[in-house]
């Protein structure tokens, strides 16, 4: 790999706050009998850079979307800062909704509405999901595509933008919320390497902006960069974690290390 990581003075580890962004302990969960998340324990401090790699079928998405429980765990416990939001088996959260504000997510296949621009997109985000004001929601909506660098592409209809430019809305989207955590799940896989570009950019800026943030990524150099803490999961479990330079240069488990040099080294 070519791409260096960021200076760190400490590995995450030794810096977590009294209360971090996200804490998960002994979360399970299966489909159809298939034990897909087999009791992962993790912590994300506030404003630290998370990236989840592994082969597919691992258990990456699953944990995401276990965290803003778009999928229901079957045991363990979830905290979202100080709050406990799934414990022994139940959902304790307030309001999914409210959850879904703070830590919102940015997905594969962007989920925009077709027949909206991406003004609009933007926009009603704000107004159904946290009662924004049309007024003040299209004013942040333009602020917020203006910082993606799609300014001049707000009346666009998403079939008419390219796939980088609709992940791009979509974490205008999802910012515009103004969520304390912000989950990817592999954003780049359906895109030609010029749109991940610009998608990887938008991120690199959220990343020096201290946005906490979840990704599940294959894309490895860019883990490197960005990163403060690298999880390998592998059958529904954690194998390794550790600062990006460790886990990936210097792989201590053999699951890890196969991983690595596959990405690393295609075909």
């Amino acid at each position: 790999m070519t791409t260096t990581a960021r200076t760190r003075p400490a590995p995450v580890a030794e810096q977590l706050p009294a209360h971090p962004a996200i804490k998960i302990g002994g979360l399970r969960k299966s489909f159809d009998g298939r034990l897909v998340l087999d009791n992962v324990d993790l912590e994300v401090p506030a404003g630290k850079i998370i990236s989840i790699i592994g082969q597919s079928g691992g258990g990456k998405t699953t944990l995401m979307r276990c965290v803003n429980l778009l999928e229901r765990p079957d045991q363990g416990t979830i905290m979202i800062g100080e709050e406990t939001i799934f414990s022994s088996g139940e959902i304790t959260c307030r309001s999914l909704a409210k959850l879904r504000q703070r830590v919102g997510m940015v997905f594969q296949r962007f989920n925009l509405f077709p027949h909206l621009t991406a003004v609009e997109n933007v926009v009603l985000a704000q107004m159904h999901a946290a009662a924004i004001d049309e007024k003040e929601a299209v004013e942040r909506a333009v602020n917020l595509l203006t910082r993606v660098g799609l300014a001049k592409r707000a009346m666009a209809y998403p079939e008419q933008m390219s796939g980088g430019e609709q992940q791009r809305v979509a974490i205008a989207r999802a910012l515009a919320l103004d969520p304390t955590v912000l989950l990817f799940d592999e954003p780049t896989s359906a895109l030609d390497p010029e749109s991940t570009g610009e998608v990887l950019r938008v991120m690199r800026e959220l990343a020096t902006d201290g946005m906490t943030m979840i990704l599940v990524t294959h894309e490895l150099p860019f883990a490197k960069e960005v990163s403060d803490w690298v999880v390998f999961i592998d059958g529904g479990r954690i194998i390794e974690q550790g600062i990006p330079g460790d886990v990936l240069d210097h792989p201590k488990e053999a699951r890890t290390a196969a991983y690595v040099a596959r990405y690393a080294s295609p075909g």
